[in-house]
């Protein structure tokens, strides 16, 4: 027998939309049309075993694998059943799924088997295997996700599947079925309406594609923890297939990456992702962890340094070129804070809630954790003065007024008045008043536009905002 081998890695979204209705809309299609060029790379490497890891199907003592060979039922979403169910009969490798059960066993991980007649496959595995292996013809195992496992057991789990391959000859692809952004709108939207739910979650959502499309999967899953920390919707099983997908590939990072598509299905962010274990010639990774092999039952889910939180600064007095020291918002009853907007320059919270108003604090353009001016900055550290693009600052600070009223619960099309003021004028105002257009102006608040000598930081813009507060439950 020869040896195994992993030939193809892949990333899929795991809401049913792709499978029942893609024609409603242009993203969906595309999603689609991505899962059925993945379906035939998969066919054209002769795999023989597909391995999905879904987050759509949780665990909390450990990791089950599916073991019975034809599972068969009717799948409908708990969300999503007005676009109809999805009738199944599935092809799963019941030795390999016990061989992977023992292996687990051998490295100090609990698993356990599942094979009883109507035990419902979970949404993801289902638009997976329907998607990826339309006629049925290859064989497969599923895992499920553990709420609790951290990185080590993640990876020693992927180890143990990579054991079983090698044991048995398999020419296996790895599939993980995960949204990136989970963030999704909580009542029904039209088809056409359909996008990323928040600014914040579609701007990770590319940071993690462009180091995927680079072959960097060891870098995403190790930058998992700080996106976790970021992104709007803290969720922690959406980053352990990056573990597991990452474990699978031998902790690589010179993968040959391809984004098929990325798009928005209510609200969420969907991609189909082809990772190739063909190396694409890239550098060492730019983070590094131990090689765990076998698991000993800690369990620090994100943090890197043990249970110890990480200390906060109060106020941060580091003063980068970007301006004066950085303060931690201020808290209270009414106030509203978020992580995804840049830190204050004072003790002063980012908004504050009053009645059926949201007041904000002026709003710049700096970034949330780099501090960084998107454009530039207007000055050096000695004051001396530099060139900038105001349309670029001006669309970072509507990008951050939609992260604070976000944060509230609500979204920019709340904006009721906005008051801009403009270092420089005659320099600024045409620049400006082109990305009002694009953005706030589209939304139709009212407006005063002030020029003033100068920012706390160096920055031409910054815009101070009265918005609608969202209804409280």
């Amino acid at each position: 027998m020869s040896q195994g081998e992993l030939v193809g890695s892949y990333i899929v979204p795991v809401h049913p939309h792709t499978v029942l209705a893609p024609e409603q809309n242009e993203g969906w299609q595309r999603l689609r049309d991505a899962f059925d060029e993945a379906a035939k790379r998969i066919k054209e490497a002769e795999a023989d075993l597909l391995i999905i890891y879904s987050t759509t199907w949780p665990s909390i003592i450990g990791h089950q694998i599916q073991a019975d060979p034809n599972p068969e039922w009717v799948m409908v979403d708990h969300d999503f059943h007005a676009l109809g169910s999805i009738p199944y009969s599935f092809n799963i490798d019941a030795e390999f799924a016990h061989a992977w059960d023992q292996a687990n066993a051998k490295r100090g991980l609990k698993s356990r088997t599942v094979n009883y007649t109507g035990f419902p496959i979970d949404v993801g595995s289902v638009v997976a295997l329907k998607l990826l292996n339309p006629d049925n013809s290859i064989p497969a195992v599923i895992v499920s996700s553990n709420v609790y496992a951290n990185r080590s057991e993640t990876t020693v789990l992927a180890k143990s599947c990579l054991d079983v391959i090698k044991a048995t000859g398999r020419k296996a692809v790895a599939v993980t079925a995960m949204s990136l952004s989970n963030r999704m709108f909580t009542t029904p939207i039209e088809p056409k309406d359909d996008k990323i739910h928040s600014l914040k979650d579609d701007e990770w959502n590319r940071k993690i594609l462009e180091f995927l499309g680079e072959g960097r999967l060891e870098d995403v899953g190790q930058l998992s923890r700080t996106i976790h920390k970021q992104i709007r919707v803290q969720k922690v099983v959406a980053f352990k297939p990056m573990w597991w997908l990452s474990g699978m590939n031998g902790n690589r990072n010179n993968l040959t990456g391809e984004v098929l598509a990325y798009e928005a299905i209510h609200g969420a962010g969907g991609a189909v992702v082809h990772l190739d274990p063909t190396p694409s010639g890239a550098g060492d990774k730019e983070y590094d962890e131990d090689d765990v092999e076998f698991f000993s039952g800690e369990r620090n889910v994100l943090d890197a340094e043990g249970d110890a939180p990480l200390p906060e600064p109060l106020p941060d007095q580091s003063s980068p070129s970007s301006g004066p020291a950085l303060w931690e918002p201020t808290t209270g009853e009414s106030s509203v804070n978020s992580e995804a907007a840049p830190k204050p320059v004072g003790m002063y919270p980012h908004a504050r809630r009053v009645g059926d108003l949201l007041y904000l604090s002026g709003v710049g353009p700096r970034q949330p954790g780099t501090n960084a001016i998107p454009g530039g900055p207007i000055s050096d550290d000695q004051g001396a003065p530099l060139d900038y693009d105001i349309k670029a600052q001006t669309r970072a600070v509507v990008e951050n007024i939609t992260r604070i009223l976000e944060e509230a619960g609500g979204s920019i099309d709340d904006v009721l008045d906005v008051t801009s003021f403009l270092v420089d004028m005659d320099r600024d105002f045409s620049g400006y008043n082109e990305v009002w257009a694009e953005t706030l102006g589209k939304v139709g608040p009212t407006r005063t536009t002030l020029a003033i000598r100068a920012l706390p930081t160096p920055i031409a813009v910054e815009m101070k905002v009265i918005a609608k507060a969202p209804q409280e439950n």
